[in-house]
């Protein structure tokens, strides 16, 4: 199956999809998949008949993604519930941890925040005998960025102020730039102290693409998994991040939205030339999500976003949270599992689970295609 065609995402392909409140894309130290993790994610049954177990059997094992963690395990849970002689464990770690585990054949399938980049589709073709690895978009939604500065409660800011914010430019929370877009506030002199991910993150290389995309002169950096500017602070996954954000006066840094929600962390809205500030919530991230673009050919479903964009209500700084697969060359232990796992997530049980938990799922459109591909794996 050929999709070198481009496909702009219609709008209303999301209509039935956005959802309100926070986006629950949360990562978590245990890789417990039964036990309730405190996220205040409901827990739904799912009928047997909703999920086709197949042949599959024995163990499946997949890392990666963190942003993806809570709704894997709901999946697991009701995928397990219905598939006895099945064992799925996913190890919540990072994007780039699961590309590696991916690329040396320890895992069936792989999370990733990002698209497969053209030299980790070549190592992958090492592991995917006659084949080589794909990116399937599961779930998305929205990077928050979090702020602590005490006296201020609402916060605006554009690219290049956060750039200059993220590369050790702008110093001080009174700095010019900063009173400029925020009229009326009260900002202290305090030092600002922004930390960022210390290791590979997806979450890290999607704020780069939009600050790559928006800042201009601002931010000179490709955009990477690693961080890759100078100053501010490093803190172990969103967790970490978020945790230091919480306890430090004059802290900034970013996260996936759950983390701001579940620990009062306020949020900056981003002016991006629309009439307003848009606010970090999953129905803008939704706005934004629906102006894709397919960019992958064959099999592979990578998306294009448009962090540029100044559409209203369209939050820009969005990630597509991906599954990481063989096209062909699966391994046959595995194969029978990942293609019945995966079709159960792209399904329409799977993504109901999304909706009722305040993630975002994917259009229509585009999930009509991963189906598809789900079920063409070999």
């Amino acid at each position: 199956m050929k999709l070198q065609r481009k496909n702009r995402l219609r709008a209303s392909a999301l209509g039935a999809l956005v959802v309100s409140g926070a986006l629950v894309l949360t990562a978590c130290g245990s890789d417990d998949n039964t036990k309730d993790n405190g996220s205040g994610t409901k827990q739904p049954t799912v009928a047997a008949g909703d999920i086709k177990c197949d042949d599959a059997k024995g163990k499946l094992l997949a890392s990666g993604s963190s942003a993806q963690k809570n709704a894997v395990d709901l999946w697991i849970k009701n995928y397990m519930a219905a598939c006895s002689g099945i064992e799925v464990n996913y190890k919540s770690s990072s994007s780039g941890e699961g590309i590696v585990a991916f690329n040396q054949g320890t895992v069936g399938f792989a999370g990733s925040d990002s698209a497969l980049k053209p030299e980790q589709v070549e190592d992958s073709k090492k592991i995917c005998t006659g084949g080589q690895g794909i990116s399937l978009p599961m779930v998305g939604g929205p990077v928050a960025i979090g702020f602590n500065v005490n006296g201020v409660d609402k916060l605006t800011l554009d690219a290049p102020t956060l750039a200059a914010i993220f590369n050790d430019k702008i110093k001080k929370w009174d700095d010019e730039a900063i009173k400029k877009l925020n009229p009326g506030v009260n900002l202290p002199p305090t030092a600002i102290q922004a930390f960022h991910r210390s290791e590979d993150s997806g979450t890290t290389e999607n704020l780069g693409k939009y600050l790559k995309a928006t800042a201009g002169d601002a931010w000179t950096y490709e955009a990477a998994k690693k961080w890759p500017a100078p100053g501010g602070q490093a803190a172990s996954g969103s967790a970490g991040v978020a945790s230091q954000v919480k306890a430090v006066d004059g802290a900034i840094g970013y996260f996936e939205l759950s983390y701001a929600s579940s620990q009062g962390i306020k949020t900056v809205d981003i002016n991006t030339g629309a009439a307003a500030p848009v606010a970090a919530t999953s129905e803008n991230a939704s706005k934004a999500i629906a102006a894709a673009k397919i960019t992958g050919t064959g099999s592979d479903l990578a998306l294009k976003l448009d962090y540029a964009t100044k559409a209203e209500g369209a939050y820009p700084i969005v990630l597509v949270t991906y599954e990481i697969v063989c096209d062909k060359g699966n391994k046959p232990e595995t194969l029978a599992a990942v293609k019945s796992f995966l079709g159960y997530t792209a399904g329409d049980a799977g993504q109901k689970i999304l909706s009722e938990n305040g993630y975002a799922p994917i259009p229509a459109e585009i999930n009509k295609k991963v189906r598809e591909v789900v079920a063409g794996l070999q």
